[in-house]
């Protein structure tokens, strides 16, 4: 679809305007994808490199300028404020260095010194001289991987902390040659609750971020990098750092053509697009319409009807898709009773079909998900002013013209975030396929376990717990997580419920 002018756009009719914005935004979508890689991360590069610029400097000053308690301060935490009587600063960075001593010399010193090689010596076993069964542990790969990425972060957070250190104590100097008085270890508490509640109050959610979220993330980056795999399974076996080799298995050229695995990301990745589109757009606009439907006027029974809605909601989904597996089955209910009536002459394959069970797999989803937009909805469109509708039916507009002139926009915008979250959601999927078809059926053109309708992210999960290829999932994980994380920043933040934020009334 062609660039069209201001004064044509303006000349559309709510359809045209609605497919025009829709085609435009997917045709300009890798142009944002590539921006984002040309300009935002390039900024973001520039930004950081400011950031250490101004580090260097703040050291710079307080090594030239500092006093000998400040200098001190280089290489005993702490001791500026201690000099100075701030005993709770002080002590604290000073006991955090002494911890920082005592686990490098005990713990993280050895498991640093193997990670590049992953450890050197394998579990044996073997008889002793009196003809007893002995097993000699040795390095355990996993174990050295993880204590050293640990030891890196921790060596990080030590140079941060050694950072903030000099600075405070430099800031201490500068505060006393003023004249004025250092803030009291009563004070600090006094601030720590008060103006810098803040951070006291994110402290507890953002170590549990760091140590749930952000260490799994990099180290499944790390074994991305090695050829941990059902072959080499610590402690027994070792495994050890590949470089590029797994990538090349799903993304290079020939090398993926003879591991499959390629040609097995290329056809899940095309499922799982397909899948991701249609699961939350199907459960959006029919709810939307069953919603519209209920509130619309004359309709009796109202609360009935939203109640028998909201009462699938009460049985567990696990539940109702474990049953829709066993009544699609080909020697389930469904099949028997058509077969019965004579409609079918033999089972229809709802599931082991690859094409028939992909569109039985988005009904199904649409049977369970309309509830859950219905209730969404419905709310927001309680909301939208009756004028706006008395004034659409006085200018002559009828119900399907009236739909995408009001309705559907303030639904997109109040809704698009929620859209996003389904988006990235489907994507990450797990129960739906899992539950009805085990991602079944299998084929011989695709690596290991996987089946045709496995998505990303089933895949995943058979590739660690049945092919225990850990450093491929590893790779396909690091997709997933750039694609999605990229796509929801992009698509948000182009939203009309953000670029428009303050403009909603």
């Amino acid at each position: 679809m062609q660039q069209v002018s201001e004064m044509d756009y303006l000349r559309m009719t709510g359809r045209q305007k609605f497919l025009y914005r829709f085609v435009t935004f997917f045709k300009n979508f890798p142009l944002l994808f590539i921006n984002f890689f040309k300009v935002r991360l390039p900024q973001w590069f520039i930004r950081r490199g400011l950031k250490f610029k101004e580090i260097g400097l703040t050291i710079g000053r307080a090594m030239k300028y500092g006093d000998w308690k400040t200098r001190t301060s280089f290489l005993v935490f702490g001791f500026s404020q201690l000099a100075r009587k701030q005993w709770l600063r002080g002590l604290m960075q000073l006991v955090f260095e002494l911890m920082f001593i005592l686990y490098m010399a005990l713990f993280g010193g050895q498991y640093l010194g193997l990670l590049g090689s992953l450890g050197t010596v394998e579990t044996t076993s073997g008889k002793d001289e009196f003809g007893f069964e002995i097993k000699v542990v040795g390095d355990n790969s996993l174990l050295i991987l993880l204590y050293g990425l640990l030891t890196i972060l921790f060596i990080l957070v030590f140079a941060y902390v050694w950072y903030k250190n000099i600075k405070a104590a430099y800031a201490s100097q500068e505060i006393t040659e003023a004249g004025l008085r250092l803030a009291t270890a009563k004070q600090d508490m006094a601030s720590l609750l008060d103006d810098q509640y803040h951070k006291t109050l994110l402290g507890i959610p953002l170590a549990g971020l760091t140590i749930f979220t952000v260490i799994p993330i990099i180290f499944m980056i790390f074994v991305a990098f090695t050829n941990y795999d059902a072959a080499h399974q610590p402690p027994e076996k070792l495994f050890t750092w590949i470089g590029w080799d797994n990538f090349a298995k799903v993304f290079g050229g020939e090398m993926a053509k003879a591991s499959k695995f390629g040609y097995t990301f290329a056809m899940l990745l095309m499922w799982t697009v397909i899948w991701a589109f249609f699961a939350p757009f199907s459960n959006y606009i029919l709810g939307m319409i069953v919603s519209i439907i209920i509130n619309k006027k004359g309709i009796k029974l109202k609360k009935l009807w939203r109640t028998v809605l909201v009462m699938t909601i009460a049985v567990p989904q696990f539940v109702s898709l474990l049953l829709m597996s066993q009544m699609l089955a080909d020697q389930g209910a469904i099949n028997n009773l058509l077969v019965s009536w004579g409609w079918i002459d033999k089972p229809i394959r709802f599931l082991t079909d690859a094409n028939i069970a992909k569109v039985t797999i988005i009904i199904v989803n649409i049977w369970i998900g309309i509830p859950y937009t219905m209730l969404i909805t419905t709310g927001i469109l309680m909301n939208i002013p009756e004028d706006l509708y008395e004034s659409a039916r006085i200018d002559g507009a009828g119900p399907v013209k009236a739909f995408f002139k009001i309705t559907l926009p303030y639904m997109l915008h109040v809704t698009a975030p929620y859209l996003i979250t389904q988006f990235i959601g489907n994507l990450n999927n797990f129960n739906v396929i899992f539950l009805l078809t085990g991602g079944n059926p299998t084929s011989s053109d695709f690596a290991g376990s996987a089946g045709q309708t496995d998505l990303l992210i089933t895949w995943l999960y058979k590739m660690v717990m049945q092919d225990k290829a850990y450093g491929m999932a590893s790779v396909i994980s690091i997709f997933m997580f750039v694609i999605t994380a990229v796509v929801s920043l992009i698509v948000y933040n182009k939203s009309g419920s953000v670029k428009n934020e303050e403009e909603f009334m």
